[in-house]
């Protein structure tokens, strides 16, 4: 008696090998990532780079191999989406990884002028996603002017004056004290803008460093500008969103929004209008938050 085995039923029931990755598949995946090093090229124009963005979003073995490659480069993925492409940060040891000090000292160089620039990028971050619900909305479009900012710096300086002579600490700290507590003096006591032979603004002035600031972000894909209004406006893209939600934890974001110039408690109040006593530029009220 011959027994016949029904083979259909077996091979209906085994699991689908997965494809083998293919050199093909390395290499949609390595353009991904060189597409996401490119700062503000987005997927809306460019068709292949969103073609591999919804590959990634639907293709899970192929977002692992892009998420593989990225990581062996010193990359960490922020996001894939069509908003915002593919967006990486550089770890600390990456060969992409712009140090703030690596900036600053291109940017200055006298170190008390690197640390200007480095509050200069923590009080654009802070005004353009000044509340939680901010930098979790995904369509949430902050703007800041360069003015505005300088404005909103030297409030700062004026509260943390305040504290300090509330507390009698009214001294000039030591050059390496920490936080913000060794810059707000220095920038209250430089010049707004100053001027050059030509009239052209210092770049040691505060506006100045401002505006390095600024560039270095948009050069980043961080910000688009809108307008020159207020010594020039901008506007914030995913790319920055993504970032700034990982510099608000830190010590240095939650000590300039503990001075209550950026209420961030209850999400319905706005920045506060700058004083009328110090030193402010011409159009140095502080911006709009969303287009």
């Amino acid at each position: 008696m011959t027994t016949h085995h029904d083979t259909s039923w077996a091979a209906e029931t085994e699991p689908a090998a997965p494809a083998p990755i293919t050199p093909a598949d390395v290499a949609d995946a390595a353009r991904l990532v060189s597409f996401g090093l490119q700062a503000k090229l987005l997927p809306a124009r460019d068709a292949e780079y969103a073609e591999l963005v919804r590959r990634h979003r639907e293709d899970p073995p192929f977002a692992r191999l892009a998420d593989a490659i990225a990581t062996g480069m010193g990359l960490v993925v922020l996001e894939v989406s069509p908003r915002a492409g593919m967006a990486v940060a550089a770890a600390e040891d990456s060969l992409f990884a712009v140090r703030m000090g690596d900036y600053s000292r291109r940017a200055a160089s006298e170190s008390t002028d690197r640390f200007l620039h480095g509050l200069a990028h923590l009080a654009v971050a802070a005004m353009a996603f000044p509340r939680p619900e901010d930098l979790a909305d995904d369509g949430y479009l902050g703007r800041i002017t360069v003015n505005g900012v300088d404005s909103f710096v030297r409030q700062a300086c004026r509260r943390l004056e305040e504290q300090a002579d509330a507390d009698g600490a009214n001294t000039d700290p030591a050059s390496d004290a920490p936080g913000l507590e060794a810059a707000w003096r220095v920038w209250a006591r430089r010049t707004a803008t100053g001027a050059t032979k030509d009239a052209r603004r210092l770049s040691g002035s505060t506006i100045g460093i401002v505006a390095k600031a600024v560039l270095f972000l948009v050069d980043s894909g961080f910000l688009q500008k809108v307008s020159d209004d207020s010594g020039g406006t901008y506007r914030t893209t995913a790319r920055y969103q993504l970032q700034v939600r990982d510099l608000a934890g830190s010590a240095a974001m939650a000590e300039l929004l503990d001075l209550g110039i950026v209420p961030v408690s209850d999400g319905t109040a706005s920045l506060l209008p700058p004083d009328t006593g110090d030193e402010l530029v011409a159009d140095a009220g502080l911006p709009f938050h969303s287009l």
